[in-house]
């Protein structure tokens, strides 16, 4: 699903305009990028958690030429973590 896509189907559920449905969206997007680039997770309970965890410097092999090394640097990296009635809905 398009971002487009889910505003539409945002703004059919709620009964709201694509104007609004796109502005809640963007706001919910921004919201959940500030809270994470401070370093803070954004829970909504039941369906997930969104969070930063760091990923460690390791040793890596570049594809194009198997036999050279790359040192893969550490960073910072942004994770979601599937709450429980959203793992119950989509389990088969």
């Amino acid at each position: 699903m398009s971002k487009g896509s889910l505003i539409d189907a945002l703004a059919h559920r709620t009964g709201s305009t694509k104007k609004l449905a796109g502005d809640v969206l963007e706001g919910l997007v921004d919201i959940i990028t500030d809270q994470l680039q401070n370093g803070e997770s954004v829970t909504i309970t039941g369906f997930g958690t969104f969070l930063v965890s760091e990923r460690k410097a390791r040793t890596g092999v570049n594809p194009q030429k198997p036999e050279q090394k790359i040192k893969i640097p550490a960073t910072t990296v942004p994770r979601f973590k599937a709450g429980k009635n959203l793992k119950d809905a989509v389990k088969k």
